[in-house]
């Protein structure tokens, strides 16, 4: 028997659980995992399926916020996207679109106020320019929104605040104060991102998993996920899969494309 568990972290440590309990029972049932999450945070996986998808849809929600910033004077979009711990979406969405002045993700720290903090620099960018596109990963800036103490869903994830109403209030509440008409556009297109098909890159992509998957469980391999690595379809142990959790390095090229990209600089005020 072989079974096939497909989805993220979550899904990740349950496979990994229950390949463990089937080791001690000495039964003869392969555990095989298949990486399925747009945020693309599994630690040994290049790529998880659905990830190019989420960026493709969320480059649409970048033009249509762009779109909306320019047509008013002092026009601001705000789009928030996918992305509890990791800010891959939010990033490679901002590199592929070059509309984006701020990205904001939750491996990065910022300040909202102060002489370098989001809401200053945001302040200069519409001086300069009358328009300006912010997006932000969902897990970001929580230290600002996050319940004290912390409540849990049903599986044991801590419940994120929401940084998008937070950062559209105190925005608006900021410009307010100094007297300075703005016209804030919200989009928040989380679900029709989570439930669009599947673009073509990633058809072909899952159906490869797929293959390697039935060949892995075929071949007798159990508590395995299929990885692409370095240009390679391999096997990775479970046990070395949910260590830790796979997020944008700060001081990796691809994030500084993307603060060269939105010329935010590090929004810190030390």
């Amino acid at each position: 028997q072989i079974l096939f568990m497909i989805g993220g972290d979550g899904t990740f440590r349950a496979a990994y659980k229950i390949k463990e309990e089937i080791s001690r029972r000495e039964l003869k049932i392969s555990v095989v995992a298949v990486p399925k999450t747009i945020d693309n945070d599994i630690w040994l996986v290049s790529k998880t399926f659905g990830f190019d998808t989420a960026v493709e849809l969320a480059c649409n929600a970048i033009r249509c916020a762009h779109t909306e910033a320019i047509a008013v004077p002092n026009g601001i979009g705000l789009v928030k996207l996918m992305g509890r711990h990791s800010g891959f979406i939010a990033a490679a969405a901002t590199l592929a679109t070059k509309e984006v002045n701020f990205c904001l993700i939750p491996e990065m720290d910022f300040d909202i106020e102060g002489e370098k903090g989001l809401l200053a620099e945001l302040e200069r960018r519409l001086k300069k320019r009358k328009h300006a596109v912010i997006v932000v990963a969902e897990g970001a800036g929580q230290k600002y929104v996050q319940k004290d103490p912390p409540e849990y869903d049903a599986s044991g994830n801590i419940k994120l605040g929401d940084i998008g109403k937070f950062l559209k209030d105190k925005i608006a509440e900021h410009f307010k104060n100094k007297g300075i008409e703005v016209v804030i556009r919200y989009i928040d297109p989380s679900y029709i991102i989570r439930s669009v098909p599947a673009n073509t890159e990633d058809r072909i992509y899952c159906g490869f998993l797929g293959q390697y998957a039935v060949h892995a469980g075929m071949a007798g391999k159990t508590g395995i996920t299929i990885s692409y690595l370095h240009d390679q379809f391999v096997h990775i142990p479970l046990k070395e899969a949910v260590k830790r959790r796979k997020q944008v390095n700060l001081h990796s090229r691809f994030w500084f494309s993307v603060l060269e990209s939105t010329g935010q600089g590090q929004l810190k005020n030390d």
